[in-house]
């Protein structure tokens, strides 16, 4: 295992409560773990240690904790520690942003600087400085404004709310707390517009006794751009050098509200991008802003941006950029920038904005402050943070595509960070979609006296979406419930019409979304076409519906030409979208294909007791390296089809000897017993019901070779047989 793999894997074991994960020793020492068993014995003692919730509702895939880090350090394959995009239409667009980042709490006490950190770099030892924000006992609560959603609930604020509390009075070693509470709700959304970003809402209660005096809060980060598609460090011999990244500091303005003669303010955008793009596979920009705070108004606090190489206490190269080894120094770096270097006279190493040119394994640092609750003198300069109160500082992360080709960071090129990270700030802000000022009824809808945050710009939900399988062909339903949706910030029954999509992966960089069908309302709006075209109807030609379990359907498409057994090739989306507003010059809105998507694996239905039972297998005779096969051994797959709900599937050799069963539920089916289809078994998808694939690894866990094979179908309600065999060709 690479050493430069290994330290970003060192910190997984504060994250362990239950599971035993082992690491190899690294190439240098200071690429070193803390003991297992300690840092399991903090965690299980403090309660639970919840490290398994990403944002799943956008693009960004971010891991948040209960226990101050965001990130989860690329330890498990199945789960994006910050990924961006993570339902890519080419898989040179999945890229990871960052292993770990965590919370950074600074404050006076007395004389006394202090600082609390979820995590630092260079510190892996239970007991040490570094690590010392703790979960209360409980795990991340989740909620959702998607009435679709599973986590529905009418207090939601986006598409994915995530509920925690940690503290930093925890039992570590040569600590001194704080004595904070910190409750974090993070907030993440489905629309195009605003699917690159998380929204992080920090509430800090001072639960000691004492005044904290110019309190700083800020993000650090151990950003690392690359992408999983082009070298995976799951892989031996694996992995993109952390030390080809590049950083910055983005303080352009932006102007929220251009129309109403008040200044903006900067950007201050804290990035990081791989600085050659790694043959195309990690052109993507991460950035880190302080969006604001409710208790001290912007005009009283600033944010300061500071980097450094990993574990680097000390720089030759660059003497100010050094990593601060005590609360001491780390109070200092987040009250007060890095100094800019002259590029004039130093332009190899310092880039026009005056930050590092040179590639490194670069952390950064963003914090903003001073804040409080009570100003500590008459120009607001100073603030007190008094015990019992609560402080709100809030952050948001992003990423975005490089907007230009050229290899050279510029401002052109983060156009798009700069776009995605500004939606944020005016989900924040509760700005109009266009930045022109703050419509009218946006301020207090709810009429509690305070300015509401979080309102954006809303399309109708997408509908709720059934499929139907059958050989060749999949049958989508929807209902109408975003037909009722009200526009949040117009107050208006704006619903227009639905899309129907497809996607189609004929490769890993092939999955484009195609268009298939569209209906919208005869208002002399789009394509006028009308939404009965679609419409269910009875055996009189009357608009009707359909009833699938607890719900009602009121739309139909079929899609055919579908090929039986081929996985992950069929994915299905139904969107509705919105008439748009003319009047603030807001362009149609139209909901996520990530909100119903569905995959579909066509083949024949279950056979019905009483029907022609009639069996097979395909592809027969199977030659090795079929289309639809991976590299591997395991990779390989043929469909027993002709199945009845219930059955039990048996192979033999032509000897006649057992070498494998099959048992087969057509309710429960969905593929996680073989490696091809295991992708499939942990999303939404949909099977015929009616076969079972199978591949070629025995009960004995042998390959199997060149030969003729028999088999036999048992349906295990009425005890029937049916036989048949298959050739293998290798």
């Amino acid at each position: 295992m690479k050493e430069t793999i290994f330290r970003k894997n060192n910190i997984q074991y504060l994250m362990i409560s239950i599971l035993l994960l082992v690491i190899h020793s690294g190439a240098h020492a200071q690429r070193r773990t803390g003991p297992v068993s300690d840092i399991q014995m903090r965690k299980s003692n403090a309660g639970v240690a919840d490290y398994v919730h990403y944002t799943t509702v956008g693009q960004l895939g971010l891991t948040v904790t209960n226990f101050g880090i965001i990130g989860e350090g690329y330890n498990n394959p199945d789960q994006p520690s910050f990924m961006y995009k993570q339902y890519p239409d080419n898989i040179k667009e999945q890229v990871e942003h960052m292993s770990y980042g965590g919370l950074w709490i600074g404050g006076i006490v007395g004389d006394v600087k202090r600082v609390s950190t979820a995590i630092v770099d260079g510190v892996f030892d239970y007991g040490s400085e570094g690590f010392e924000f703790t979960d209360n006992g409980d795990s991340i609560y989740v909620r959702s404004s998607i009435t679709t959603s599973r986590y529905y609930s009418p207090d939601a604020v986006s598409h994915q709310d995530f509920i925690t509390q940690f503290h930093d009075m925890g039992p570590v070693v040569e600590h001194t707390p704080m004595n904070l509470e910190v409750n974090l709700q993070t907030h993440a959304w489905n629309y195009k517009f605003a699917e690159a970003f998380v929204i992080l809402d920090y509430f800090i209660v001072n639960k000691g006794t004492e005044v904290i005096k110019d309190i700083y809060v800020g993000l650090w980060a151990d950003a690392a751009v690359g992408n999983m598609n082009y070298t995976s460090i799951y892989e031996n011999g694996g992995g993109w050098s952390w030390y080809d990244n590049q950083n910055g500091f983005d303080q352009s303005d932006f102007d929220p509200m251009p129309d109403d003669n008040v200044p903006g303010f900067p950007r201050n955008i804290a990035y990081q991008f791989d600085a050659d793009g790694d043959n195309g596979y990690s052109e993507s920009y991460v950035g880190f802003s302080c969006l604001g705070s409710e208790t001290v108004p912007r005009e009283y606090w600033d944010t300061q941006y500071n980097q450094w190489p990993w574990q680097a206490a000390s720089n030759m190269t660059y003497p100010d950029y050094f990593m601060p080894v005590d609360d001491n120094q780390r109070y200092d770096k987040m009250k007060t920038s890095v100094p800019k270097g002259d590029p004039v006279s130093y332009p190899d190493l310092y880039t026009e904005d005056g930050y590092p040119s040179q590639p490194n394994s670069w952390m950064i640092l963003i914090s903003a402050g001073p804040f409080g609750t009570h100003p500590a003198n008459d120009d607001s300069t100073a603030w007190d943070f008094y015990p019992g109160d609560t402080l709100n500082v809030v952050y948001a992360v992003g990423c975005g595509r490089w907007a230009t080709n050229e290899l050279k960071d510029s401002p052109e090129r983060r156009e798009l960070l700069r776009a995605n990270l500004d939606w944020a700030q005016k989900a924040y802000n509760g700005e109009d979609s266009n930045g022109n000022g703050v419509l009218d009824g946006w301020e207090d809808q709810d009429g509690d006296g305070e300015l509401d945050r979080y309102i954006l710009p809303s399309p109708p939900p997408s509908p709720r979406l059934h499929i139907e399988v059958d050989a060749g062909k999949a049958v989508l339903y929807w209902d109408n419930s975003p037909e009722d949706f009200e526009d949040p910030i117009s107050r208006k029954k704006d619903f227009e019409g639905y899309r129907i999509y497809a996607r189609r992966k004929t490769s890993g960089i092939d999955k484009q979304w195609t268009l298939l069908g569209q209906i919208d309302k005869k208002n002399d709006i789009g394509f006028n076409s009308g939404l009965d075209v679609l419409r269910i109807r009875d055996e009189f030609g009357n608009p009707s519906y359909t009833v699938f379990g607890p719900d009602t359907f009121y739309y139909k498409f079929e899609n055919t030409g579908i090929l039986n057994g081929w996985p992950d090739k069929n994915v299905f989306s139904v969107t509705s979208y919105d008439t748009g507003d003319p009047a603030t010059g807001l362009v149609s809105l139209e909901s996520s294909t990530l909100e119903n998507r569905t995959a579909v694996v066509a083949g024949k239905a279950p056979v019905e007791p009483g029907d022609e039972w009639v069996t097979g297998v395909y592809p027969n005779p199977y030659h090795a390296h079929a289309a639809w096969d991976g590299l591997g051994v395991r990779e390989r797959m043929i469909w027993f089809y002709g199945l009845p709900h219930k059955a039990t599937i048996r192979i033999f050799t032509i000897a006649g000897e057992l070498i494998k069963t099959i048992d087969h539920d057509a309710d429960t089916y969905n593929g996680a017993d073989i490696v091809s289809l295991k992708d499939l078994s942990t999303s939404n998808t949909v099977y015929a019901g009616g076969e079972h694939a199978w591949d070629l690894i025995t009960d004995y866990d042998q390959a199997t070779a060149t030969g003729l094979y028999l088999y036999s179908i048992e349906d295990k309600e009425s005890g029937k047989i049916q036989t048949g065999r298959f050739l293998i060709i290798k």
